[in-house]
């Protein structure tokens, strides 16, 4: 079922890149970009550094909290554009949920 492809993100999501992509630094290009079959996407300064709190461990509650605190901004403005942002690459199949639970 490709359901479990796209997934609905919240904030009791853990996201994490899918097998089949990998987020690294592009010596080259000096970029960080997600690389994926056939496919390269160089996300902004910003998307890399929530991207590199996607472990599968971390909800985006816990994401979201750890953004606010670290730039000592408005929590519901970052919540709603991480959100958006991380909603915006799983559409893209660039994001999955973790299946395995945590205890």
């Amino acid at each position: 079922m490709a359901a479990s492809r796209n997934i609905s993100v919240s904030e009791a999501s853990r996201p994490v890149l899918p097998r089949h992509a990998k987020l690294k630094f592009d010596e080259t290009r000096q970029l960080w970009v997600i690389l994926a079959p056939e496919r390269v996407l160089a996300p902004d300064e910003i998307a890399v550094e929530i991207l590199q709190l996607c472990d599968g461990v971390r909800s985006v509650e816990r994401i979201i909290d750890q953004l606010a605190a670290k730039y000592t901004a408005d929590r519901a403005a970052i919540g709603t554009d991480v959100i958006a942002m991380l909603q915006d690459l799983a559409d893209k199949g660039f994001l999955t949920e973790a299946r395995e639970k945590t205890s």
